[in-house]
Formats: C-alpha cells, sequence, structure tokens
C-alpha cells in the first residue's frame, strides 16, 4: 500500500474517533433520579457575569447523582450556577430568581440539596440546606 492511502486512512479513523467522542459524551440524561427541572432563572446580561438558578426534582435522594447533575449544568467564567433539588410529588417552587433567597420561603423545608459553583469555580454540595444543624 501507499504511504499516502496509510496517511488517509489514518486520518478518516482519527476524525471519526473525534466525532464520535464528541457525540458520546455523559449527559443529565445518563443520570438516574429522574430530574425534571420545574423552574429555570438566566440573566439577560451577556457582557458579565451570567447568573444560571434552577429548581429540580427529583425521585430519590442519591447524592451523587445529584452533585453530578449540577456538574453537568451550564456555567460561565464569573458567573453564577444555583441548583436546589426537590423531591418529586412534594411542593417546589415553580419560579426562581437570583439572590440570596432564590424562591418563596415556604419551600425552604421541601429542599433536599443544594448545588452551588461561584464566581471563582468553588463548588458546594449541600443537604438540607435550610435545617438548622
Amino acid at each position: 500500500m501507499k504511504p499516502k492511502y496509510l496517511a488517509l486512512g489514518a486520518l478518516v479513523l482519527l476524525l471519526g474517533w473525534f466525532v464520535f467522542n464528541s457525540l458520546s459524551q455523559p449527559g443529565v440524561g445518563d443520570l438516574k433520579g429522574n430530574f425534571q427541572e420545574v423552574a429555570v432563572y438566566r440573566n439577560e446580561n451577556n457582557t458579565g457575569p451570567i447568573v444560571h438558578v434552577y429548581a429540580v426534582t427529583v425521585a430519590d435522594t442519591l447524592w451523587r447523582e445529584m452533585q453530578q447533575y449540577g456538574d453537568l449544568m451550564p456555567y460561565t467564567k464569573y458567573g453564577r450556577t444555583a441548583v436546589y433539588f426537590f423531591r418529586a410529588g412534594q411542593p417546589a417552587p415553580s419560579a426562581v430568581q437570583p439572590g440570596q433567597t432564590s424562591f418563596d420561603a415556604r419551600f425552604e423545608q421541601y429542599c433536599l440539596a443544594k448545588y452551588e459553583k461561584d464566581a471563582m469555580s468553588k463548588v458546594t454540595f449541600r443537604r438540607y440546606p435550610f435545617q438548622a444543624n
């Protein structure tokens, strides 16, 4: 075989591997727990810090899966992403907003966990964040 055809074959295989690897990345659909977004907020600021806030229902208290879900959520440098988890079938907010209190206080007792990634990319995951320690 000519070296030209070998190089072309290697290039086609390499490109095929790149495409397969790009399309087979894990996503939130691959996680256990039946995660459902019930409320989403994203600020309109496209030039500065972008804030994402999510309220998500989950079928069970799968702590590791919740943290992985938070890791898969969009995040921008110097922005903030917060994900609040609630048990499916129990009350959960239908609207969220930015700030220290992201939803109505009556839902705090139902919050299972809070995932937050701050402006410096520091991840915090707290179980039962609104209960007194």
